[in-house]
């Protein structure tokens, strides 16, 4: 990092020739936005102190947490043939409306995007393509629980589509929740962001073949939500 800046809000989590992994905030997009260019996203906030930057994975602008970027070709191709093979392990935490009666469970259903007028990504039986999410109860609490999911395929907005097909939605996504949280605390609503969180990526160095694991830690408010959830 050797004393480069980046925003406050984007804290860099590790950082060497060949690679640069951060905790992106919620309501800052990976990429430049379709219908206006002139947002700032993680890409242009990066390349002022880090130089050139290849995109290896995207999360949902609503999405905080683990985002991984290349810092030389190689590595964007190395990293890229890993997502394609399934070899990144991707843990995400989220925060739901709803306590379902399994601990854990593993929805296979395939997906289309922008399946209806909202844009959103529908389960779709015969168009659909491939995806698989495994899910596992972390916590619960009254009306709501916290859930680990790990999904196998990168398929849009897979998790929120496949908890919705479950009846689950996360706190705080106005596409798929439905009604508005009843959660008076619910800082997300506010802040533009959801209770989704990239907890964790585990990949192979491109470079050494070590294992690597980078983990972010839960953006301001969370740690509140998860203790006024407790009872706390």
């Amino acid at each position: 990092m050797h004393g480069m800046e980046q925003p406050a809000s984007l804290a860099v989590l590790f950082s060497d020739p060949s690679l640069l992994v951060v905790n992106k905030p919620a309501g800052l997009s990976t990429l430049p936005d379709g219908y206006n260019p002139t947002l700032p996203h993680v890409k242009s906030l990066l390349e002022r102190g880090f130089g050139r930057l290849w995109i290896v994975h995207r999360l949902d602008k609503e999405t905080s947490g683990v985002l991984l970027l290349a810092r030389s070709a190689e590595a964007h191709r190395s990293l890229n043939t890993q997502f394609e093979q399934h070899r990144v392990i991707k843990r995400y935490h989220a925060l739901v409306s709803g306590n379902p009666a399994w601990q854990e469970k593993s929805v296979e259903l395939p997906l289309r995007p922008n399946g209806d007028r909202r844009h959103r990504t529908v389960v779709d039986l015969q168009a659909g393509k491939p995806a698989l999410t495994h899910l596992a109860v972390l916590e619960r609490f009254d009306r709501h629980c916290l859930l680990e999911a790990v999904p196998e395929t990168g398929r849009t907005h897979q998790i929120r589509a496949h908890l919705a097909s479950l009846g689950l939605s996360i706190v705080g996504d106005r596409l798929y929740g439905g009604r508005l949280p009843q959660l008076e605390f619910d800082i997300y609503w506010k802040s533009g962001g959801m209770g989704l969180h990239a907890r964790s990526l585990e990949i192979t160095h491109p470079s050494t073949g070590e294992k690597l694991k980078f983990e972010a830690p839960y953006p301001p408010g969370w740690d509140e939500t998860l203790m006024s959830l407790r009872g706390g």
